[in-house]
């Protein structure tokens, strides 16, 4: 999908042998506006001020992957539709 939008990737991190540390998370919270949270089929958005580390976690406790920082949007889990709808959008 990102190849298909040609889309540029900065940075990537393996999630489990690199894990994102609290202060990684708050970081990234701080470069973005709004947060984007996939839960199953579902996703909300939220603004990066109402967001908790707590949110961003899975049910085993991790952060949720992948987590894509775009522009000033950050995507958290897997969710095609926003995925589409933020790369389309660029």
């Amino acid at each position: 999908m990102l190849d298909a939008a040609k889309a540029r990737v900065a940075t990537t991190r393996k999630a489990r042998s690199e894990p994102l540390s609290d202060k990684d998370v708050h970081g990234l919270l701080k470069q973005v506006d709004e947060v984007v949270i996939a839960k199953g089929k579902s996703a909300r958005t939220v603004p990066a001020k109402d967001v908790t580390l707590g949110d961003l976690r899975g049910p085993t406790g991790n952060f949720r992957a992948p987590m894509m920082r775009i522009g000033r949007r950050l995507l958290v889990g897997f969710h095609e539709e926003s995925l589409r709808a933020e790369l389309g959008a660029r």
